[in-house]
């Protein structure tokens, strides 16, 4: 019995096709069960090898029920870099506001020196570029820091000492101030109008304990100086130096430029504060 159905898988068979009424033979086609078991499936792995290639490589992959179109993948690697833009202006603003903290309290903040580590090691690690607005709930929460700590100027430039009127400072940027101290609530500097890429300098020797880029005032330097004074310099172009190092009076720290959403042309916003105190910087700086 083993023997005869073996036979019958190797027998040969023909197929033929013949005109009906003649009988004529216009093809015939020998095989046996086995060879034709093979072309059926080498037929059938090259149709799958064939349809595999064409969703692989074309379009008519899109026609697949719950595969995304090319629209939702581009939506969603757009989404993707936004979130890590957000994450990443998340850390850095938390990075502002303790450094801020600590550096209004006379401190000089360990973590200002990681700042810039940080950004470059997450821009390593994702790869893109960062692109944000001044959503409802940042303005919000500005607005909350912005009134627990606010300032009675008034009552508190009294606070200044006579070391620091004896203090030489030197001019951060030469040019027309535009807006004064005091202008507005939340205007504790000066804006100085100069041409974009006009030199920044440091008013004394001091550390520089922030260098980043902020979403409203752009590339911003902080530095600290002796006797709790510290200056603040915004809406750079460029940043010449890095938060941990030191630097003299009168070297340059930064460009001038329109960097920032709160920037509406070319200039230098500069705060001078002292024990935590915002001054008028024209009281103690020529800047003309």
């Amino acid at each position: 019995m083993g023997e005869e159905k073996k036979s019958k898988w190797r027998q040969r068979l023909c197929l033929t096709v013949m005109v009906d009424k003649s009988f004529e033979e216009i093809f015939s086609f020998r095989f046996n069960i086995v060879s034709l078991l093979f072309v059926v499936g080498a037929m059938i792995i090259l149709l799958i090898a064939c349809v595999t290639t064409l969703i692989a490589f074309t379009g008519l992959r899109e026609y697949i029920p719950g595969y995304p179109t090319g629209q939702e993948r581009s939506m969603i690697i757009t989404n993707m870099q936004r979130a890590d833009s957000l994450m990443l202006e998340v850390k850095l603003r938390d990075a502002l506001l303790t450094s801020m903290r600590q550096v209004i309290s006379g401190e000089l903040p360990a973590s200002a020196f990681k700042t810039d580590s940080v950004r470059e090691e997450f821009k390593t690690q994702h790869k893109i570029s960062i692109s944000s607005q001044m959503s409802e709930a940042d303005s919000l929460f500005r607005k909350e820091v912005e009134e627990a700590e606010r300032y009675n100027v008034s009552e508190k430039q009294n606070t200044t000492d006579t070391q620091l009127e004896m203090t030489y400072f030197y001019p951060p940027a030469k040019g027309i101030i535009s807006a004064k101290f005091g202008d507005s609530n939340e205007h504790y500097g000066v804006d100085i109008v100069a041409a974009e890429g006009t030199r920044v300098s440091s008013i004394l020797d001091g550390t520089i304990v922030f260098a980043e880029w902020t979403v409203s005032t752009g590339y911003v330097v902080q530095i600290q100086h002796d006797n709790q004074i510290i200056s603040v310099y915004k809406h750079n172009s460029k940043l010449l130096k890095r938060a941990g190092m030191r630097v003299k009076a009168g070297e340059a720290i930064a460009l001038t430029g329109n960097s920032g959403e709160l920037s509406t042309g070319p200039h230098l916003h500069f705060e001078l504060w002292y024990s935590g105190v915002p001054l008028n910087p024209e009281d103690y700086i020529l800047f003309e």
